[in-house]
């Protein structure tokens, strides 16, 4: 569950004044004078129109996806009252594509004892046997945060509409010295060779962030592990996905998704690595590491190649936070959903009578080197490409941008290419920088000039370009023989609410740029939300804005190039998207 207690918060402070920064508002922020304040109206002005959300409300983690009798089912955090965090539920759609969604009744929410005080994250496993469970943190009378199994009324209906909990929950209480504060988000479980299944769930002692093992025999009795399965100093654990990824050169295709019961087959186990991904509850960040897992120890080791901290690889280097990963059996494929939340205003909110929606699902693989994870938008988005343009080998000149028209912007599909003519212009990279991109694209932004870019788009633009938001490159001349390609989002002059949060979101991106000197860009437009995909899904970036002239049919895309090298877009293909059903009732 995304969360941020009152002692984090005084840690936030303290790291505020140190860093001089602003930092997003934390999911569990409860406002006691607006839980009952149901939404009466719903502003749709800049209400997302092909990414997922419910019709108003506030809605966080992704919780439990997974693929059951030919549905795509996604549970998520939810509050039935209002537009800010509290009496949450698990609410509950589904879908035979991923793009178009149908809300159903809740499915988990609270009703027990054990879980009296909210229903909070966690993940769904499909036993051997077919049957669906809910692993799930609930909130018990004394605030505590224990684990509960839910399991399906009847297996017969796809829909899964309803479920019930056994009177033996919770399995899994907050004993052996944890803390029942910071207890919660139980994984996917997997069955081990040893004839045990096992489950990871988020914690911390101090600043130290654990993801405890469990083990069971019957998926009823759990019992602690005498040792973490990882741990790191990053402060609380929340919502860990840990998970195996082919790797490249096996007897599969590595873009193909591995499903944790194909493990029993020794050929298959030496054919893949495993992915820790951690969401920190300090910083509102997440990281994920690539190594290997022991079974018979139980001890996971991430490669050494991959930072195991803050500074560590990320699905999303923006507004992306909680994600929960699932394998999808039907296409052979994993797929990850991500919480985007707001970074307007609590008044903001109650004012627009929603708050929160889901990134669009992802497809996500190891890379063919293996030096870290790749996404893609799922395939099914295409579905919803209509009125297409494109431009093809029209340079750009430093100082210059042309607009890109012919469709409305406003929700839209763009994939692009751009080609560099001179490297040699590019900037000394001080190795300093490695540690923090977004410093770097803050203090270098879009409206800076350099060497070789700031080059990419201006997306939700007003016809003056008072409003933007800028998604861009910048390559660096990192010695004699290689390059650093930065990638960000800045959408410092997104919109004229000034007082909107409007961070500055970037990554490296690991790309051999002086091979081809090409990189590619593909960015999803919708209403308020940008999120782009930079060299076919290496680096990902979402980030939330608020424009308030650029709306509707006023709202433009630019192409733009502030460096000294021309750059050529050699090909861009732009579609207008098309609204899917999204969450209407049965």
């Amino acid at each position: 569950m995304a969360t941020a207690r009152a002692r984090a918060a005084l840690v936030f402070v303290a790291l505020l004044q140190m860093a001089a920064v602003v930092v997003v508002r934390a999911s569990h922020v409860v406002y006691p004078e607006l839980q009952s304040l149901e939404a009466k109206h719903v502003d749709g002005k800049l209400r997302t129109g092909y990414h997922f959300q419910p019709p108003k409300h506030w809605i966080n983690d992704p919780n439990g996806p997974m693929y059951y009798k030919g549905l795509y089912h996604l549970f998520y955090q939810y509050n039935p009252k209002g537009a800010v965090w509290g009496n949450i539920e698990w609410a509950h759609s589904v879908s035979t594509d991923l793009i178009d969604w149908t809300a159903l009744e809740p499915g988990i929410y609270p009703s027990k004892t054990f879980d009296e005080k909210g229903c909070w994250s966690g993940s769904a496993t499909v036993l051997p046997s077919g049957v669906p469970v809910i692993m799930y943190t609930g909130i018990d009378p004394d605030e505590r945060q224990v684990q509960n199994v839910a399991y399906p009324v009847n297996l017969s209906d796809p829909y899964l509409r309803e479920w019930y909990k056994p009177d033996y929950n919770p399995i899994i209480n907050p004993d052996g010295g944890i803390n029942a504060s910071a207890f919660r988000d139980p994984t996917t479980a997997w069955y081990g060779p040893d004839g045990h299944w096992r489950l990871l769930v988020g914690s911390k002692v101090n600043m130290k962030g654990l993801a405890v093992l469990y083990r069971s025999r019957d998926f009823k009795k759990w019992v602690k592990a005498h040792h973490p399965l990882h741990s790191a100093h990053t402060g609380m654990w929340e919502c860990p996905d840990f998970f195996p990824v082919a790797v490249a050169g096996g007897s599969r295709h590595y873009r193909r998704g591995v499903d944790t019961a194909e493990l029993h087959d020794a050929a298959v186990a030496e054919e893949v690595k495993y992915v820790l991904k951690v969401s920190l509850d300090l910083t509102r960040y997440e990281y994920y590491t690539v190594g290997w897992y022991d079974h018979a120890t139980d001890r996971y080791v991430p490669d050494a190649a991959f930072p195991d901290n803050d500074y560590g690889l990320r699905y999303d280097y923006g507004d992306f936070y909680a994600s929960k990963s699932f394998y999808d059996p039907a296409k052979r494929r994993r797929i990850v959903w991500g919480w985007a939340n707001e970074s307007d205003t609590v008044p903001d909110d109650r004012r627009k009578g929603w708050a929160g929606i889901q990134a669009i699902p992802r497809k996500l693989w190891l890379s063919a080197d293996g030096k870290q994870l790749v996404q893609w938008p799922v395939e099914e988005l295409k579905a919803l490409r209509a009125k297409h343009v494109n431009v093809t080998d029209k340079v750009i000149k430093k100082g210059n941008y042309f607009e890109v028209t012919g469709f409305k912007s406003v929700q839209s599909d763009v994939d692009m290419a751009f080609a560099i003519k001179d490297l040699s212009k590019a900037e000394e990279f001080d190795p300093a920088w490695r540690t923090d991109a977004e410093a770097l694209c803050k203090k270098l932004g879009s409206d800076v000039d350099g060497g070789v870019g700031p080059f990419g788009l201006w997306a939700l633009a007003s016809g003056d370009l008072k409003e933007r938001t800028a998604v861009f490159f910048r390559v660096f001349k990192a010695n004699d023989s290689s390059h650093v390609v930065l990638m960000c989002n800045d959408p410092t002059r997104s919109s004229y609410e000034s007082k909107i949060y409007r961070p500055t979101f970037a990554g490296f991106v690991d790309v051999d740029i002086a091979k081809n000197k090409q990189i590619a860009l593909r960015t999803l437009i919708d209403h308020s939300v940008v999120e782009s995909f930079g060299a076919r899904g290496k680096t990902c970036i979402l980030t939330r804005v608020y424009p308030r002239k650029a709306v509707g049919d006023d709202a433009h895309l630019f192409v733009f190039n502030n460096g000294e090298s021309d750059v050529k877009v050699t090909n861009l293909d732009a579609w207008e998207m098309k609204t899917p059903k999204m969450n209407a009732e049965e």
